[in-house]
């Protein structure tokens, strides 16, 4: 075993007892002592010092805004302490956002349709231009939903409609940013890409990998819902399935259009072999009213 000595930073090798001073002066440090005071005497502490050490150095509150720029030892991992073997330790357990970069790094690698264009991966409450009066509710709704959902019970999301560039995916992107900075793990998906990407995921088995991760994700959200072609198995076997299954557990779920309530029930109840499916447009559109609110979004479209 090595002696103490050699464990300690050599500057202050030569004076161990100012050393331990100074360490039992770290406020966590004595807030860990204190809860384990009958378990921990003079002599676990004194062979354990090094390891107090480590935690006093890498223990920091880390407010990097992604992993890459992490400034702790092991980058999105953040130090705690832990009595074990008659010793104290250091075990590294992933902070918030390292949590959130894995399970987007899953979703990611199953679902390729999840991946969204630079500047809506950046979106932000604060860039949001909140004078133009046709977004202003939408931004209330879409504040509100960030500053209630705490993933114990059930919240509604928001069904946001209105004509092209005028901000709808943004707004989710900013939602989804403003979640991810309190450690809640979401999803936007834009919806015909992940169809057409659904379609081609029959010869490798994964179809139902990939349903399944939209249907278990804490908030889902569902981009340009509308967009695609409708046949009885979107509509019904696979959206019907995903939303059927978020109604019963209760999960967030957002979703983006063109169209307004009314025109997405006929779009759904028009189908590709000219058939027209009332009942089961209702079906649907009765799943999506009850996980979100409608909001219309108004203003300028951006893109031009």
């Amino acid at each position: 075993m090595e002696k103490m000595g050699s464990l300690l930073p050599t500057e202050l090798k030569g004076n161990v007892t100012e050393f331990k001073k100074e360490l039992l002066r770290n406020s966590k440090i004595q807030t860990f002592l204190n809860q384990h005071s009958s378990q921990i005497s003079d002599d676990i502490i004194h062979r354990s010092m090094s390891r107090l050490n480590e935690y006093a150095e890498q223990n920091h509150d880390c407010s990097c805004t992604s992993i890459s720029e992490c400034t702790n030892l092991i980058k999105g991992f953040q130090p705690t302490l832990v009595l074990e073997n008659g010793m104290i330790s250091v075990h590294y357990k992933p902070c918030e956002k390292e949590i959130i970069a894995e399970y987007n790094r899953k979703v990611q690698s199953l679902v390729q349709a999840f991946h969204i264009p630079k500047e809506i991966r950046n979106a932000s409450f604060a860039h949001l231009e909140k004078k133009e009066d046709g977004r202003n509710p939408a931004i209330l709704k879409a504040a509100a939903f960030c500053g209630s959902y705490n993933g114990h019970q059930f919240t509604r999301g928001l069904y946001l409609h209105g004509s092209f560039g005028v901000g709808k995916t943004y707004l989710l992107g900013a939602i989804a940013n403003e979640l991810a900075s309190k450690g809640v793990p979401s999803c936007i998906v834009h919806w015909a890409d992940f169809l057409r990407e659904l379609k081609g995921s029959f010869e490798d088995n994964t179809t139902n990998k990939k349903v399944e991760a939209l249907k278990t994700v804490p908030v889902l959200m569902i981009d340009d819902i509308g967009s695609e072609s409708v046949t009885g198995w979107v509509r019904d076997d696979v959206l019907g399935s995903i939303l059927q299954f978020r109604m019963h557990e209760n999960l967030s779920t957002f979703f983006t259009s063109n169209f307004n309530l009314n025109e997405l029930e006929n779009h759904f109840a028009q189908t590709q072999n000219g058939s027209v499916e009332s009942v089961k447009a209702k079906r649907i559109m009765e799943r999506i009213k009850y996980l979100s609110e409608a909001v219309n979004v108004a203003g300028k479209n951006r893109r031009e």
